[in-house]
């Protein structure tokens, strides 16, 4: 059995009014002008661009639908084809079928089909029910009734409630709009469609059925509770960052983490936060006796926004990487063989997200280089590319290659590298 649904979530609005050459801006709230993307355009594509559409382009890739990716209740950002391939199972041959499916059904289909049971309990801990109706019933029988018959959606506040044909929604916020269209407080702006007869949800029907559409409300916070939906939750960007969210992480309460070599591409969650706060990052190096160092000691996030501390043909160095723009300090002097420890001091300014920060290189207990960053990545250093220990998988920090070396790998033996937040002066 194949099933392969043509989606995800919609087409995305998040490259905002114009696009992105560097969509990492976006997940930062930094805009970026005409100009600027327009002296990207000839490498618009390629490795040296995180590009992303505009949202005019991803409101006609979904078209009919109105909106996007992050509307909840609009198909628009909920509704994608899918096709379903199974020779042996399904008699019926390029056929339609209309009944209302979700992919919380995906699952009880392919337990259904292979006969396997719901498993209950895995090594011991007792198993949340699966939610989901099985679509086998409707492979054979394109009339059957419909049996996935409620169904709640909801992200960044913006929600929606599929039941028995009818869709009541509310939008908080358009994804490229900044002001509010209603909010989460009031639980106000509900609209109501009827999907059967209004395929692109045109026609709101709100006033003529009141009742109907209070009812459904009702469903939808009940339907929030038994699904850990609450609490409803409007903001957007500034929950990339867990303690603004109030999420937990593993990193929590904690100021210190030490890193070995073969850890690689862990997630930003998974790491010390080393954003908008004083802290220093510290490298123990062997150099072996004729060689000269060279590689990667630790790097975090890529070519578009992230930082590296390494050893470019034996001198050490630091570049922060500010959404594309370069800030490097570099040593004067090269590593000798033996032993070394190597420190990044981070002096942040403080009042704020994002602001500035004097950075110090310290080799051997003096100090080597020094800098100024005169503003900082404030949200998020990459959504894809992690924190490599020994080498920079992926787009690379510094933008290029360091040497011959696959993912910039260093010839040295590495010992520990330890992230440390300090407390505020």
């Amino acid at each position: 059995m194949v099933i392969y649904i043509s989606g995800d979530n919609g087409t995305s609005p998040e490259g905002d009014q114009t696009g992105n050459w560097n969509w990492n801006k976006y997940l930062n709230g930094v805009p970026e002008t005409d100009a600027e993307q327009l002296a990207h355009l000839d490498d618009w594509g390629g490795p040296d661009t995180y590009a992303h559409m505009s949202v005019g382009w991803a409101i006609a890739f979904d078209s009919p639908f109105a909106f996007t990716k992050q509307v909840a209740g609009d198909f628009g950002g909920t509704r994608n084809g899918t096709v379903i391939h199974w020779p042996d199972g399904i008699n019926a041959k390029g056929e339609i079928r209309e009944q209302f499916t979700h992919v919380i059904d995906v699952v009880p289909t392919i337990l259904e089909a292979t006969g396997i049971p719901e498993p209950t309990v895995v090594d011991g801990v007792p198993q949340i029910p699966i939610q989901g109706t099985s679509m086998v019933y409707s492979f054979d029988d394109a009339t059957a009734p419909e049996r996935h018959t409620k169904q709640y959606f909801e992200i960044i506040g913006n929600r929606g409630l599929y039941q028995d044909g009818w869709l009541a929604r509310t939008t908080v916020k358009l994804p490229w709009e900044t002001v509010k269209m209603n909010t989460v407080a009031n639980d106000d702006g509900w609209e109501l469609y009827n999907t059967l007869e209004d395929f692109s949800l045109h026609n709101n029907l709100a006033e003529q059925y009141p009742e109907r559409l209070e009812a459904m409300r009702a469903t939808f916070m009940e339907e929030a509770i038994a699904n850990q939906v609450l609490p409803l939750d409007d903001r957007l960007l500034e929950r990339l960052l867990p303690a603004v969210a109030g999420r937990p992480t593993i990193m929590a309460g904690r100021t210190t983490l030490d890193l070995y070599p073969g850890a690689k591409g862990l997630d930003e969650d998974a790491v010390l936060n080393m954003k908008n706060t004083s802290g220093q990052i510290s490298a123990s190096v062997t150099v072996a006796e004729g060689q000269t160092a060279d590689g990667i000691i630790i790097a975090q996030g890529s070519r578009f926004g992230g930082w590296a501390l390494y050893v470019e043909d034996g001198y050490p160095t630091y570049t922060y990487n500010n959404l594309g723009d370069l800030v490097t300090v570099k040593s004067a002097s090269k590593l000798s063989a033996g032993d070394s420890d190597i420190r990044l001091e981070i002096y942040y300014d403080g009042g704020g997200i994002g602001k500035g920060a004097d950075v110090r290189l310290v080799v051997n207990g003096g100090a080597a280089a020094s800098g100024r960053l005169e503003t900082t990545i404030a949200s998020r250093f990459s959504i894809d590319e992690g924190t490599d220990i020994g080498m920079d998988r992926g787009a690379p920090v510094i933008k290029r290659q360091l040497n011959d070396r696959r993912y910039s790998e260093i010839n040295a033996t590495i010992n520990k590298v330890t992230l440390e937040i300090l407390p505020e002066a």
